[in-house]
């Protein structure tokens, strides 16, 4: 088999990732101007933008408009626990925005409710200091959500008690323009989006949450309890 030969942006994402690694380029730092950077390695630009590109995926780097492209100072990881509604880490703090909608497309798929069914919907934004760590829109009916509920600052998450089951769908990709301005990171930076579905005893879906997090800076931690021994045996 003919091994793979790195390819000129390779090799200059590479070389460019050792000196920050190392610490040669510092966290906070400013890269050279893509011009200098391009005269240095002897390549176009459009070459060095492909290499930027990589490190900006990887979030190792930042791109300021109109500033240029900074090293990015590591951010500690954050663990979303399986069935919880926000991720958790010592400090963090979430703000929470509620506005009423009413259920269409995707969402109402979600909730298997009727089209146009009120909705509220929890717009929730957790921050480290002043950098936002992750994104969540919860969605939950009217009638389940009472009004004294809504101007709770504990809520979301109070209606654990009717809870019987959480189904949850993780997923790797792209984060959408709105997700990418919220995070402020890169439209190349991937994300780890958690789709999850809170049901009760009767199968009825209680609450659906879609929960979005930058994936070089965030674990989903998942515990599965086995069934009891009477259970298995029915």
């Amino acid at each position: 088999m003919t091994p793979t030969v790195p390819t000129l942006r390779d090799t200059i994402a590479e070389d460019l990732r050792t000196q920050i690694t190392t610490g040669h380029l510092k966290p906070g730092g400013r890269l050279p101007s893509e011009p200098k950077l391009a005269t240095h390695y002897k390549v176009s630009t459009p070459t060095i933008r492909q290499a930027l590109a990589l490190l900006q995926a990887e979030g190792l780097i930042e791109k300021a408009h109109g500033k240029g492209n900074f090293v990015r100072a590591p951010l500690r990881r954050i663990t979303y626990k399986g069935g919880v509604g926000l991720p958790f880490a010592p400090d963090l703090q979430t703000t929470i925005r509620t506005t009423t909608i009413r259920a269409r497309g995707h969402i109402r798929t979600l909730l298997k409710v009727p089209s146009n069914t009120p909705l509220t919907e929890f717009h929730c934004i957790t921050y480290e200091g002043e950098t936002p760590r992750s994104v969540a829109r919860i969605y939950i009916p009217r009638n389940l959500a009472p009004v004294a509920q809504l101007a709770s600052s504990s809520w979301p998450g109070g209606r654990d008690a009717d809870r019987t089951k959480t189904q949850e769908t993780v997923t790797a990709r792209l984060p959408t323009p709105e997700e990418a301005t919220a995070l402020r990171i890169s439209p190349t930076r991937t994300v780890l989006t958690i789709t999850r579905i809170a049901l009760n005893s009767t199968g009825r879906v209680l609450e659906a949450a879609l929960l979005t997090l930058p994936s070089d800076a965030a674990d989903a931690v998942f515990t599965t309890h086995p069934p009891l021994k009477e259970e298995t045996d029915r």
